[in-house]
């Protein structure tokens, strides 16, 4: 038994031999010696670029491994949206009141009721909006 597991079976040296000769007659194709001689000729160009995507990448190792760098940039981060969110919260919160008032208000607004509403400066600011977004969204459909 000893002796089937260190004896070496036929194929494989046979194999071996077989994919160095392979490799050679590859190596023996014009068009591989030439394609090697346009890499040996463009050495120091790769080389180069190598070097530049090392020092790239040791840049990027150290950003993105760096704590304090990445503390002050979810802190600029979090500086950025909270004044976003909190008006987004506050807008929130105005559109829930403003509905359970809706919800309670149990009158109709008549003719003059809607004359009165026209002088209040929400009101204007409101249907001034309104109108300039109707217009972008008119021109942009004219525009496809």
């Amino acid at each position: 038994m000893s002796d089937t597991l260190t004896q070496q079976p036929v194929g494989e040296a046979s194999g071996s031999a077989r994919g160095e000769l392979d490799i050679l007659d590859q190596l023996m194709k014009p068009e591989v010696q030439k394609s090697l001689t346009e890499l040996v000729e463009h050495l120091p160009k790769l080389a180069e670029m190598v070097t530049i995507m090392t020092k790239a990448y040791d840049v990027a190792q150290t950003v993105a491994t760096d704590k304090v760098l990445i503390n002050d940039f979810a802190g600029g981060i979090s500086e950025f949206v909270k004044p976003i969110t909190d008006k987004a919260k506050g807008i929130a919160s105005a559109a829930v009141e403003a509905g359970d008032r809706a919800q309670t208000e149990q009158s109709s607004i008549g003719l003059f009721g809607l004359l009165r509403m026209l002088k209040d400066p929400q009101v204007q600011k409101t249907l001034r909006f309104a109108q300039a977004f109707l217009d972008v969204q008119a021109e942009r459909q004219k525009q496809r």
